[in-house]
């Protein structure tokens, strides 16, 4: 018999796993009237309803370095979550991202005998498919985003279903640049610019410093050029002024071409004629704006060297657009190719441009058409088969 009201423990590590986290709390909700959330995440999951344990940012950590550095806190947490769930005794525990957390977590977890889901597949496909297996070892069902990833489960008999990409419903096929500025109050003909160093602490001060010097570079050759940049949050927001302060970008006086915004990342790319990014979900936020883009990382020397040297990277690309499309279509500066020259020589064309090559936008309208889905009903109805269905209302 399906339980009257569900009980759910979620944890969600950032910002992109709380929009995932209200989205399937709010397919949950539409299935069991009465179910209750609890765990580790963020305001929209708060909002959604969840009673929140921790903040999420305590698992923002990224990079081998990073994570060691921050290992007795986090395994302290892991434990305190475990002994709570316990407590709990949810009828699913549902892991969202955050593998190095959650993985090791879901895993205790299922051999207690608690039903486990892992949400948002690690990226099996560009590090070790065989890990696909040990997946398979903490999470009754993966759950993911990218429609090539469950064949790949299944060669491990794991249980894996496509549920969509939520952000694939949140863009247009064919978006319109026009109606972004007005709402950003930018001219129609302006040359802008979105600059997007990351929604980590971490992440800006590895890029933020090159990505405003290569603003700089880009402003001699295009003196009429606007930059955004939106922030992720008060944090990010803050360490950017900073360093904007360090190249003389926030001293009185100094010519407004370059406007922060607290948040708005989606219609600030919209309105961009290129886009300067970090790696990450952003890059394919810039395919599903079909915009240009560059996109750069760079993750702590000493995890850099750990990955290179032990060969632990299996794929030739790291951008999302440039995965799922099978070839390179969009540039990729990483590591020590990444510096302010090589950024501002890879936008100028685009700038110069202004317009996404023909044969990038078929490119990107079919990756974003195969995408869509409905993921917080899908996500939530993956959830209720593993606890017996829909509550009969």
């Amino acid at each position: 018999m399906t339980p009257v009201a569900p009980r759910f423990v979620v944890v969600a590590g950032e910002a992109s796993g709380d929009l995932l986290g209200a989205d399937l709390i709010a397919g949950l909700k539409a299935r069991f009237s009465n179910a209750s959330f609890a765990g580790i995440g963020g305001a929209r999951m708060h909002e959604a309803g969840m009673q929140i344990w921790q903040p999420m940012e305590r698992l923002a950590v990224m990079g081998l370095v990073e994570v060691l550095k921050h290992l007795p806190s986090l395994l302290a947490l892991r434990r305190a979550v475990f002994r709570r769930t316990l407590q709990e005794k949810p009828d699913v525990f549902i892991g969202i991202d955050a593998p190095d957390f959650n993985l090791g977590l879901e895993k205790k977890l299922k051999r207690a005998g608690i039903r486990t889901a892992h949400y948002v597949s690690p990226s099996i496909w560009a590090w070790r498919e065989n890990r696909a297996e040990r997946i398979g070892h903490s999470a009754d069902r993966v759950l993911c985003l990218f429609p090539m990833e469950p064949p790949i489960y299944a060669r491990h008999r794991v249980d894996a279903r496509f549920v969509g990409h939520p952000l694939a419903n949140a863009f247009a096929l064919h978006p319109d640049k026009l109606a972004a500025r007005r709402a950003l109050s930018l001219a129609d003909d302006a040359l802008v610019l979105a600059v997007l160093p990351g929604s980590r602490l971490g992440e800006i001060a590895r890029l933020g410093r090159d990505f405003l010097d290569a603003a700089m570079l880009l402003r001699k050759e295009f003196p009429d050029l606007r930059i955004v940049a939106p922030m992720a949050n008060a944090s990010c927001r803050a360490a950017f002024e900073e360093l904007m302060r360090g190249v003389g970008l926030a001293e009185p006086g100094t010519e407004p071409w370059v406007t922060l915004l607290d948040g708005r990342a989606h219609e600030s790319m919209l309105a961009a004629d290129a886009i300067l990014l970090a790696s990450g979900t952003a890059a394919l936020e810039a395919m599903l704006a079909k915009r240009p883009m560059v996109v750069a990382y760079r993750i702590a020397s000493m995890t850099y060297r750990i990955v290179k040297t032990l060969g632990m990277l299996k794929t030739q690309v790291y951008s999302l657009p440039n995965i799922l499309a099978g070839r390179r279509v969009v540039p990729e500066l990483m590591q020590d190719d990444c510096t302010p020259q090589s950024l501002a020589a890879a936008i100028a064309p685009m700038l110069r441009a202004r317009v996404l090559a023909a044969d990038s936008l078929d490119e990107f309208v079919r990756i974003h058409e195969s995408l869509r889905g409905e993921a917080g009903h899908d996500a939530a109805a993956a959830i209720a088969e593993l606890i017996g269905g829909e509550q009969k209302t």
